[in-house]
Formats: C-alpha cells, sequence, structure tokens
C-alpha cells in the first residue's frame, strides 16, 4: 500500500507542479481542448485549423482586456544541436520562439540573469535564456552570461538561465533555449507550424472576464459566425488541476482496493501463524498455569506477541514501500515526497490487524486446560 500510494503521489506532486506554478489566474488558447471529446464512430471528427503566426499575432494588436499580458510562442525543434566554441549538445534540445512574456506567463523563473525583454523581442536581437541543463552540457567550464551559443549557424547571446524544473515523462524541460519569435522564425520555417498564446491576468478575479473577452477576440479573427461552435480549445491552469486532481482519485481507489485485500490475507496468514504458535506451545502453557499463571497473563503474552509480528510487519512494510515508492519517483524522474499520511496509515492498519489476527489465539490459549496440556506431547 505504502508503495502504491508513494508512487501516486510522486507522480500527482509531479504533474501538479509543474501547471501550479503558472499560477491560478492564466489561460491559454490552444489548437484543440486538453481532453478530446468521445466521439461516435459514424461521426467523422473535428479537425480544427492550427493557429498560424498571422492569427496569434492579430490578437496581440487587437486585445485589450485591461491588467493583462500575453505570450506568443512556437516550438521551432525539439532535437536541435547547440553549439559552444568546440563543443555540442547531442541533439536533443528544444528551442523555442517566444515573445517577452512567455517566461512570466510560463511559471518560469531565472537564477541568473535576465530574461527576454520587450526591445530584445522588437529588435530581433541576438539573445537567448537557456534551461539549467544546457549550462552543464556546454558551458560548465565558463560563465554561462554573455556566452555565445551556436543554433544552426546563428550566434545567441546568452542573458539568462532558468531555474531547474526537472523532467516529466521524459521531457527534459531544464534542455530548452529560448529566443525572440521572429529570429525563430526565420531560423525553422517548415510548414504549418503551431503557435501558442497564453493570457495571464494580474487579479485572478479578472480571469473570467479576461477569457470571454479573448473568446470573442479569437472568433473574430477566425470569422466565426454566432451559430459556429469555437474551431479551438481554451483551457485554464486552474481546470488542468481539478482534472488531474480527479484523475489520481481514481489511482488512490485502486490502491486502496488492493490493500484491502492484502490486508485480508495477511490477517489470515497471522491468525493461522499465531494457532500454529499456541499448538506447538501447548505444554510450555500447561506448564506455566501449574505453576499458577492466570488466563489473563497467558492471554496477554500471546496477543502482545501477536502484535509486536504485526508491528515489525508494518515497519517492514514502510521501509520497503518507502523504497520502491522513491526508485520508481527517481527512474520516472517525478518529484518525490515523503508519504506520512500512508505510512501513518499502514503503522495504524497493522496495529488494528494485529489485534484482530492475535486475539482469538490469545483466547485459545488462555482457555486451555492446563492438565490436559500437560499431557500434550
Amino acid at each position: 500500500m505504502v508503495g502504491i500510494l508513494t508512487a501516486v503521489n510522486s507522480l500527482e506532486n509531479s504533474i501538479t507542479g509543474n501547471f501550479a506554478s503558472m499560477g491560478a489566474n492564466t489561460f491559454n488558447i490552444q489548437r484543440y481542448e486538453f481532453t478530446a471529446q468521445r466521439q461516435s464512430s459514424r461521426e467523422a471528427q473535428k479537425v480544427n485549423p492550427i493557429i498560424s503566426y498571422s492569427e496569434v499575432k492579430a490578437f496581440e494588436d487587437t486585445y485589450n482586456f485591461p491588467y493583462t499580458k500575453t505570450s506568443l510562442s512556437f516550438v521551432g525543434s525539439g532535437t536541435a544541436e547547440v553549439k559552444y566554441e568546440n563543443k555540442k549538445t547531442d541533439p536533443e534540445v528544444t528551442i523555442l520562439g517566444i515573445n517577452e512574456n512567455y517566461i512570466q506567463n510560463s511559471g518560469l523563473e531565472i537564477s541568473d540573469g535576465r530574461e527576454l525583454n520587450y526591445f530584445d523581442v522588437l529588435n530581433n536581437n541576438n539573445v537567448c535564456v537557456v534551461g539549467s541543463d544546457l549550462i552543464k552540457s556546454v558551458l560548465s567550464d565558463v560563465n554561462p552570461i554573455g556566452a555565445t551559443i551556436s543554433i544552426r549557424g546563428a550566434k545567441f547571446k546568452v542573458v539568462g538561465v532558468l531555474k531547474s524544473k526537472g523532467s516529466t515523462f521524459g521531457n527534459n524541460q531544464d534542455l530548452r533555449v529560448f529566443i525572440p519569435l521572429q529570429k525563430a522564425r526565420s531560423l525553422f520555417t517548415q510548414p504549418n507550424i503551431n503557435y501558442s498564446l497564453s493570457v495571464k491576468t494580474d487579479n485572478k478575479d479578472m480571469l473570467d472576464g479576461a477569457q470571454d473577452e479573448a473568446i470573442l477576440t479569437f472568433r473574430n479573427i477566425r470569422g466565426l459566425t454566432p451559430v459556429e461552435e469555437n474551431n479551438f480549445g481554451i483551457e485554464r491552469s486552474d481546470d488542468l488541476l481539478n482534472r488531474i486532481a480527479d484523475m489520481t482519485q481514481y489511482l488512490y481507489m485502486a490502491a486502496w482496493i488492493i490493500s484491502i485485500i492484502t490486508i485480508t490475507g495477511s490477517s489470515i496468514a497471522l491468525m493461522n501463524i499465531l494457532f500454529v504458535s499456541v499448538t506447538e506451545r501447548t505444554r510450555e502453557i500447561g506448564v506455566r498455569k501449574a505453576l499458577g499463571a492466570k488466563k489473563k497473563t497467558i492471554a496477554t503474552q500471546f496477543f502482545m506477541e501477536a502484535i509486536i509480528i504485526g508491528q515489525l510487519g508494518g515497519i517492514t512494510g514502510i521501509i520497503l514501500g518507502v523504497s520502491v515508492g522513491y526508485l520508481f519517483a527517481t527512474l520516472a524522474e517525478f518529484q518525490f515526497t515523503t508519504p506520512w499520511l500512508a505510512m501513518f496509515s499502514a503503522f495504524t492498519i497493522a496495529f488494528i490487524v494485529a489485534i484482530v489476527a492475535g486475539l482469538m489465539p490469545a483466547v485459545k490459549a488462555a482457555r486451555l486446560d492446563p492438565v490436559e496440556s500437560l499431557r500434550y506431547e
């Protein structure tokens, strides 16, 4: 139980941590909704058009809801190679073209230097912000701020380094390079590039109004009539967190069901062991009773043995469960957290199981007839 709950907890913390960093006052306009609607096999699947550069640019120019920041971005490549002098990375670096609001809207933090500003994006400056793993790969021997790296033959001066974010499902978020949007568009010219839009409000209370205005603005950009449905998706960061919480509830339920089945089997096994122990020690019980031991003393002895065995099993299970959960979190690169609730539950359940399983054998031992017990071989 502890191992399963630890693994589920690590998974939930890792995913929610990534979305929670965006804050509860952010929403995205994207090609599709976060979860696809189930459709009948006879119904043609709805295909939304990509979000083009002209559309995100038009949105940035026309969306004028107060106290909001709009970020534009696209993934230029997920398999880029970054060079610094005679060093180079493996072709696994993600290059993103962004505007000046992307880093703040995405909940990213700068550990050294600065982020891209309005003038960097406006003037298409050859500057970039890099992830922490890129420093380890090619810039470990120098001060990264001010170093010049090469991407597809273009030179970029490093002006900022991001705080480490770790990996999620094999996606290394620290092996990324952020460059001004127009610079990225000149380097990565593949057709049908899908752009991303994110809007962040200064106050969570303004989120609903900002979202309604964003939907209306984007519908107008796409020329949709009032009777037409949206051909794009919109997702709020807090909605994503709620959906993740709903999904992990099923995992928790499955873990508890498995645990209940295991606990039932363990109770029966412990009870059988104690019954065998009473049978094998019948003569010992007879000797103790002949020397004056009371029923209460005999019952207490076997009852305490059951509790000690149960607690030793519980402690061993906690150690193994936490170890398995930690190993799973490490291999999957999830954020490990100590499962205090699972550990307390395991300790309590082990205690209850010991009481239930040890009661009947203790009563049986106390009720043995001393004369018959002395004759037992």
